[in-house]
């Protein structure tokens, strides 16, 4: 992979618990000079809104250092919660890693 790019991967449960430290982690990520962050939800099991709420605002932040947030590997409950509050046309949402590797491939 890239070495511009950055995987984070979820899992389990994410939500006011740990979704500070989800912020935290991306914001270093993108210190360390990440030109593309993306998020792999394959192992989550559940996301609430403040969760959400930290990705839309690490997404904020990336978006004003030109970094781009994308995400892949959604399970239906997590592709629900971005469609009932239409994050799902703000954030770049893959099928898998390997679809995002062939976009990110083609694009060069």
């Amino acid at each position: 992979m890239n070495q511009q790019v950055k995987v984070v991967k979820l899992s389990g449960i994410v939500n006011t618990t740990n979704s500070q430290e989800l912020r935290e982690h991306i914001t270093h990520l993108l210190e360390s000079g990440a030109k593309i962050i993306l998020v792999d939800c394959q192992d989550v099991s559940f996301m609430d809104s403040s969760a959400l709420g930290s990705l839309v605002l690490a997404f904020k932040t990336l978006r004003a250092a030109d970094t781009r947030l994308v995400l892949c590997s959604i399970n239906e409950q997590v592709r629900i919660l971005f469609e009932l509050t239409g994050m799902d046309k703000v954030f770049e949402i893959f099928v898998n890693q390997d679809e995002f590797n062939q976009v990110l491939l083609s694009t060069k």
